[in-house]
């Protein structure tokens, strides 16, 4: 289970201007890797930083009053308390010309920059295919982890 991070930072606003918000040593090693892919030439942007108990609450409760089964809400969501999003270490990263938190984000140039240098900067991808988790394959979400281990 993960508990919400206690100390958040603002790390970039979104183009409406809503904030995203990672745990400072996340914050500065996001802001490392973001600078590093666009020093060669990959544009890398959030979709998703931290995200509070409440907020995944939310979330679920919105599928499932949709229609949407729990398992297939459970196969893509994680149930509140047991989301990285909630360390503040977590992010769901985006590229210009792809659509936000699709399975083609694995076919982009991004997507090969940070499966070559991301752990560098601490960040794994949490969701490959077949995860111990049972979670679909999200090659979009990466988890800050370098302080973890």
């Amino acid at each position: 289970m993960f508990q919400d991070a206690s100390e958040l930072t603002i790390i970039e606003n979104n183009s409406s201007g809503r904030p995203y918000y990672l745990i400072p040593e996340a914050s500065e090693a996001w802001k490392k890797l973001r600078d590093a892919a666009d020093c060669d030439g990959v544009v890398i942007n959030i979709v998703s930083a931290y995200r509070s108990f409440q907020r995944q609450f939310e979330i679920v409760k919105s599928k499932i009053e949709k229609g949407m089964p729990a398992e297939v809400v459970f196969s893509v969501n994680a149930p509140p308390g047991y989301s990285e999003h909630h360390t503040g270490r977590a992010v769901d990263i985006g590229t210009p010309n792809c659509i936000p938190l699709d399975k083609s984000f694995d076919e982009t140039a991004a997507f090969s920059w940070l499966h070559c240098n991301a752990m560098q900067f601490g960040f794994e991808l949490s969701y490959p295919p077949s995860n111990p988790f049972g979670f679909e394959y999200e090659p979009w979400h990466w988890c800050y982890q370098r302080s973890l281990t």
